[in-house]
């Protein structure tokens, strides 16, 4: 049995598919609403709460692999629940900036669970991604408003990665040797600024999507009201003003791992345009 948390998440669902596609049964989803859950048919949906044990408890029984996304609930006590159930491999996603930016808040939060679960006694295969493609839903309200897309560092491009080949990689792990006890660093096929995100978008829909370039201090202000100043800080940080070599780099860790290429952010863009209409 493999349970997907955050099943109906960008990277649960597209992993849910792919373990459905391939066989890879039996499937069981972790979601808060299975009524409102849309699985493949097939797929166990269990309700529960990461914040409630009980169902946690449920949600793991006869589980043999887990796939878990960092941060979304307290993780010591989810791998500790895992482990006492019998669980033997979890694919965890963390970030590359537990590599690239170490010193930030959210990266030691990241490193932390990493080593809880590498000292669990688990096996375990750790999935590092960059910036996710999905990020860029943020300017969804802007752009079906027709409002400017307005963001820092309007020229920095990062490797942004499709969260379908997130779910590639996890399934690749899950269902296949050779993957345990490794920690994969995950970026798309190219570096993409944020105007060419927005541009990307603008093709996709079929219009004009304008665009302005702001201050670092005018995207921190919007940003801390939604995440806090701490992370908005280091969104900032990681989106353009503290960039380095290892973040920017461009990694074929997806086509290796899969034996497909990792797909560019102008896929991700027509796949989703409906969100920015």
């Amino acid at each position: 049995m493999i349970l997907v948390t955050g099943a109906t998440g960008n990277i649960g669902s597209a992993l849910l598919r792919e373990l459905h596609e391939c066989g890879a049964g039996p499937l069981r989803a972790f979601t808060r609403d299975a009524a409102r859950a849309a699985f493949p048919e097939g797929v166990e949906a269990v309700e529960g709460d990461f914040a409630e044990p009980d169902s946690l408890k449920a949600a793991l029984d006869g589980v043999r692999a887990l796939f878990l996304v960092s941060r979304l609930g307290p993780d010591a006590d989810i791998l500790d629940a895992a482990r006492l159930a019998g669980v033997e491999h979890v694919v965890l996603v963390s970030s590359i900036t537990v590599r690239t930016h170490p010193h930030l808040g959210p990266a030691g939060e990241n490193l932390t669970v990493e080593r809880l679960l590498q000292g669990s006694g688990m096996a375990w295969t750790i999935l590092r991604p960059t910036q996710f493609a999905s990020n860029s839903q943020m300017w969804a309200a802007s752009i079906r408003g027709g409002e400017a897309v307005r963001a820092a560092y309007a020229d920095t491009g990062l490797p942004t990665i499709h969260p379908a080949d997130i779910a590639s990689v996890a399934r690749v792990a899950l269902t296949e040797s050779g993957h345990r006890g490794r920690t994969y660093a995950l970026t798309g096929p190219a570096r993409v600024t944020a105007r060419q995100q927005v541009e990307a978008i603008a093709e996709a829909l079929g219009r004009d999507v304008p665009f302005m370039e702001i201050s670092r201090q005018e995207a921190h202000a919007q940003m801390a009201a939604v995440f806090g100043d701490e992370a908005a800080e280091a969104v900032l940080d990681v989106t353009g003003g503290d960039v380095n070599d290892e973040l920017l780099m461009v990694r074929d860790t997806v086509s290796r791992v899969t034996g497909s290429p990792a797909r560019p952010f102008q896929q991700w863009a027509v796949e989703n345009a409906d969100v920015f209409r």
